[in-house]
């Protein structure tokens, strides 16, 4: 890996950085709290789908694994247990084996979002406001312009999942929520199925046959109720199939993930048991479970709502980026 140094990018990055204050503002202006967390931490919340970057603190004969952290969750339930009440974290997090792209970089800036006493259909108003806020305070209009397209920021396209698939893919409800018949219709379709699970398979049609629709229609989409397998720290709905669960995305950008959040104890740490087997079977980095997480649970974690925000992809949105490097002064690859 190499530095470099893009000083021609200077007056995108000023932007981006006014982007940030905006959301600040905005947050603070409806009282949710900033917070400062880490981004190191001996025990991480088990994640089947992700890698991490392991690091090790030493002094003299002490010795002690440590791993950045993909998410401030881990940090963040513990407090909402406490009390803190509506929160943010602006700040960095960490993602390892995945490739640069012109969407992605191993080390990004999140923003996590909490709401107390509400649901996943709060946070969709809520981060609507907020988008506008910011695009009438960067370009004084909720209309946005990204690489020649208009977007307007009034209203979101909704839809489900299984509205998405029936509608882009083809595949049935019924399908979607069956693993052997979706696994027999994704053959069906030409994809190879040897060797692959039903959640690679429902990965590799959804990003190929669904996200290219999502939020090219003028609006941004809002695609919610995933299946509970792909909700892991989701409240389930009442349908037994699916999750509180929404993504929200602009000309096939997805950038924001959003829960309800999970508050029973012994169900989110049967999913976490679940998932700290899949990286053992993956070969992934093994760390230790943060079992201070479900103990936060079994405190009594509020009802709550929580976002997580790319915020290099949003600014991308913002400013007329290709890629997130046009909106950093200095990038390591």
């Amino acid at each position: 890996m190499k530095i470099h140094s893009h000083i021609q990018h200077l007056g995108r990055y000023k932007k981006y950085q006014n982007m940030v204050e905006l959301i600040h503002k905005y947050l603070q202006s409806k009282g949710y709290l900033l917070l400062d967390l880490p981004v190191m931490s001996p025990t991480l919340i088990p994640e089947s789908y992700l890698e991490i970057f392991e690091t090790e603190f030493q002094y003299m004969d002490t010795k002690e694994k440590l791993y950045l952290t993909p998410s401030p969750e881990l940090f963040i339930k513990r407090l909402l247990s406490e009390g803190v009440g509506d929160c943010y974290y602006l700040g960095k997090s960490f993602r390892n084996s995945e490739p640069h792209s012109p969407k992605h970089i191993p080390e990004f800036t999140m923003l996590e979002l909490y709401k107390t006493g509400e649901n996943y259909k709060y946070m969709a108003r809520e981060v609507l406001a907020m988008l506008s806020y910011v695009s009438r305070g960067l370009n004084g209009t909720n209309t946005l312009v990204y690489q020649g397209k208009s977007i307007s920021l009034e209203n979101w396209e909704e839809m489900t999942v299984a509205q998405a698939f029936e509608r882009y893919a083809s595949v049935s409800e019924d399908e979607l929520f069956d693993q052997r018949r979706f696994v027999r219709r994704a053959q069906g379709k030409g994809y190879a199925v040897e060797g692959f699970s039903y959640e690679d398979l429902w990965s590799q049609m959804y990003s190929q046959e669904i996200e290219p629709h999502l939020g090219v229609n003028g609006y941004p989409t809002l695609l919610y109720d995933y299946p509970v397998i792909f909700a892991a720290l989701s409240t389930p709905n009442l349908d037994g199939k699916t999750a509180q669960r929404f993504e929200f995305y602009i000309e096939g950008i997805e950038l924001g993930n959003c829960y309800s959040e999970l508050t029973d104890a012994t169900m989110q740490e049967k999913r976490l048991v679940d998932e700290y087997q899949e990286r053992k079977k993956s070969g992934k980095i093994e760390h230790p479970a943060d079992d201070g997480f479900v103990d936060a649970l079994k405190k009594g974690l509020p009802d709550s709502t929580g976002i997580a925000i790319g915020v290099e992809r949003l600014g991308m949105i913002m400013t007329d980026a290709s890629q997130i490097e046009d909106l950093k002064l200095i990038t390591i690859q």
